[in-house]
């Protein structure tokens, strides 16, 4: 049986399925089919468009300088030689663009005004190294290219902060965390950790992250008088839509943006300067232009996963229970942007203790904005959390596994809220009989394999369920029997509109050949965006709002001459391309008889999905137990991971092939954040110094092992579908597991990401 498929316990009774309140669950099994994705032919073909392959006439391309100091003011600009290059068309500096607002969404904080404080090649100050301070245009990309690289520029220092030691010598209260309180405080946990029989207390440090999707930050855009056209490689459509109309003070209708085909996202595909600069020099050349960031731009002006310092204190008695879960540290930010890697939100629900003590601080530093990066701050709060949980496991003598356990929480540990569904004890149960956890060697450095030492390693994955508010969608049937759904949604490669159109195939009960699902574009409705693992749920619920409009649109039509005459919504369910009595099966009418009755065409529906009301009341997060076997070279320090697995508990799988990769993706990504991935950062000057995939490293094909992926497939009664989100919950615990394993194979903690060659010998 293939990976992913393999739903069914392992022991009868180790978990009770759950009732789920949406009947299309019950009738039919058409979202857990492993389809094909509906896009695949045409990227295979080649015929799937991304930002930077829009063609336009009198196009011209866009490059960008940038700025090599923190802080300062500009005192010269040397741009003459630019300017006089072959092909170029213009060189926009502060000195000539268009005056435009600041943006106030995700790199910025809006001020008392409304407005940002960080303004976008408006002024002669620099903020980061590596801000743009110039933008080419040419008639050919390599001609841009090479007027860019003649570009220089005088500075007026001014006082930087660029090292993490000095920032946090001053740190900074932040009034919330992402909506939450930023201490959190239950009992007393200092106390408590003192008194305990069995402790644990370490520090634990991950590095800078930097974005590496395979598509580039790209934008093709073009204005016609006040209406601009815009085709991005973007994950918040609706919002980069209103935040362009803001800068540039133009109606938010008059903005039109695509984004059908994304090349990766992960938190990395938002509103940055590029595309803003874009639009900016596309106004000044009036002309269409067409602007993709190098990989070293990626790094200048993308911004990437901060650096942070955890403490973790676990006080435990004999038997394992926690007295005592204290999870504290700081991160790096800027004072314009507020995303502050919340890593101690896992610590918040997983574990039953008897006190607790989450709180974080952030240092402010003279630097290019963080940003969200795959599940930030679960991420890297599980590396700390699970490897502390293993060496308290170690210390008591206990199976990590076992461990967790016995510290399994009835209900939300620190908001006691009921949990929606909560199967991780069944996930490690399952994950530890497939991946042979009973053959682990308890003491360490104890397998051998030749001159590799081999260890087993396992912790916790977790990530939070969201549905966004405010999404809608349509629903259009046509007389052929044909239903498209429109919603301005995203595809960033993980499959949306396949699971999507699966659902609707489902809901409506119509065959998945009948069905369109349309996404990617400003003027569809309002969609929401793609991250926090929310898009899948935020759909849901907004199909299932516009599938109850178009049902009770169809009753009306149908009249008092169908077989569904006097029929209400709650009477009837939708199969068979039609409308069916629920329990008499001979009341029947399909969707064409009842169109054709009524002399329509077609008939259109729209809705909005409700209030997330379920996140209100109750604890719902996707859980997974990360299994790893690492083997580390006794003679050079090289660490491999030999194999992995992951058990996941992520409610109701729509389509098991696309899950899979899914979760693989997230494994990968987490290999690289244990052995791999670090932004190197020079402190001395504020910049980036691996700008490149040649000097930061993403896993490759050898650093890849076979990796299998199980999963429950139970569904949550309180999601949309039964479904939880995926996207991210992969790449949490990777870290933790691939550490706990090599302390298995070699009795030595490493407690500082990347777990390197050199922190082994």
């Amino acid at each position: 049986m293939s990976a992913g498929q393999d739903t069914k316990p392992q022991k009868p009774g180790y978990w009770q399925p759950a009732v789920t309140r949406d009947p299309l669950l019950r009738k039919h099994g058409a979202l857990g089919q492993p389809v094909s994705r509906i896009d695949g032919p045409l990227k295979v073909q080649g015929a799937a468009r991304f930002a930077a392959e829009f063609p336009y006439d009198n196009i011209c391309y866009a490059a960008l300088a940038f700025s090599t100091v923190a802080r300062a003011r500009i005192s010269q600009l040397h741009v003459g030689d630019a300017e006089k290059a072959p092909g170029v068309i213009l060189v926009m500096t502060y000195r000539n663009a268009p005056r435009m607002k600041a943006p106030s969404l995700m790199m910025s904080s809006p001020n008392a005004a409304g407005a940002s404080d960080l303004p976008v090649m408006q002024t002669d100050e620099i903020h980061w190294n590596g801000q743009p301070i110039a933008l080419v245009l040419a008639e050919t990309q390599e001609a841009a290219d090479y007027a860019a690289s003649l570009i220089d520029a005088d500075y007026d220092l001014l006082p930087a902060v660029t090292s993490f030691a000095e920032a946090k010598a001053n740190p900074r209260q932040l009034e919330t965390l992402l909506g939450q309180p930023p201490v959190l405080e239950i009992g007393d946990a200092e106390s408590a950790l003192r008194a305990a029989a069995v402790q644990v207390d370490n520090l634990y440090r991950t590095p800078r992250h930097n974005h590496n999707a395979i598509e580039l930050h790209a934008a093709t855009v073009a204005w016609s008088g006040d209406n601009l056209r815009v085709h991005d490689a973007s994950q918040l459509i609706d919002l980069t839509t209103g935040q362009l109309a803001e800068i540039f003070g133009i109606d938010p209708a008059n903005v039109h943006l695509t984004s059908p085909f994304v090349g990766g996202g992960f938190g990395g595909k938002c509103l940055w300067d590029h595309q803003i600069l874009a639009c900016a020099a596309a106004k000044l050349a009036s002309r269409p232009v067409r602007i993709m960031l190098s990989r070293e731009g990626v790094f200048r002006v993308v911004g990437g996963r901060t650096v942070t310092e955890q403490r973790v204190a676990l006080g435990a008695d004999e038997t394992g229970k926690l007295g005592a879960l204290i999870h504290t540290g700081i991160v790096a930010m800027t004072p314009h942007n507020s995303c502050p890697e919340q890593f101690t939100f896992p610590a918040r629900h997983l574990y039953a203790a008897g006190s607790f003590r989450l709180a974080q601080e952030v240092a402010d530093m003279d630097m290019l904005a963080n940003t969200f990066m795959r599940a930030p701050g679960e991420s890297v709060g599980t590396f700390a959390l699970e490897c502390a949980l293993d060496e308290l496991a170690d210390k008591l003598g206990i199976d990590p596994i076992e461990l967790r356990r016995r510290i399994e929480p009835e209900t939300d540990p620190t908001s006691r809220k009921p949990f929606s569904s909560r199967m991780l004890v069944e996930a490690y149960e399952r994950g530890a009989e497939r991946f042979g956890w009973r053959h682990r060697n308890r003491k360490p450095g104890q397998v051998r394999d030749g001159e590799w030492l081999i260890g087993l390693g396992c912790a916790t994955a977790t990530y939070p369920y969201h549905r966004f508010p405010g999404g809608a969608a349509r629903i259009k049937l046509t007389e052929d029997g044909s239903v498209a759904v429109s919603t301005a949604v995203h595809d960033m490669g993980m499959g949306t509109a396949t699971a999507q159109a699966q659902h609707i195939s489902a809901r409506l009960g119509v065959p998945l050949d009948k069905v369109s699902f349309e996404y990617g574009d400003s003027h569809l409705p309002r969609g929401v965006i793609a991250g926090g693992s929310t898009q899948t749920a935020s759909i849901g619920g907004a199909i299932i709002a516009a599938s109850e409009v178009f049902i009770e649109e169809l009753l009306k039509l149908a009249g008092n001459d169908s077989p569904l005459a006097g029929l209400s919504f709650a009477d009837v369910e939708a199969r068979n391309s039609g409308l069916g009595h629920v329990q008499d099966q001979s009341r029947f009418e399909t969707y064409q008889s009842i169109l054709l009755r009524a002399g329509r065409t077609e008939l259109v529906c729209q809705a909005e999905a409700p209030p997330p009301a379920e996140m209100e009341a109750f604890s719902m997060h996707s859980y997974g137990a990360q299994f790893c076997e690492v083997g580390v070279n006794q003679i050079t320090g090289e660490t491999r991971v030999r194999r992995f697995l992951g058990s996941f508990d992520a409610g109701h799988i729509l389509n098991g092939k696309m899950a899979t990769s899914q979760f693989k993706g997230g494994i990968i990504m987490g290999i690289g954040l244990a052995l791999t991935e670090e932004t190197n950062f020079d402190e001395r000057t504020g910049r980036i110094v691996n700008a490149s995939l040649a000097e930061y490293h993403v896993p490759v094909q050898m650093d890849v092992p076979q990796i299998d992926v199980i999963y429950l497939d139970e569904a949550d009664p309180q999601a949309p579908m039964g479904a939880r989100g995926i996207g991210e919950i992969g790449i949490t615990g990777v870290g933790a597991a691939i550490a706990n394993a090599v302390y298995n194979a070699t009795g030595k903690r490493i407690r500082d990401l990347p777990i390197t060659l050199d922190k082994l010998l």
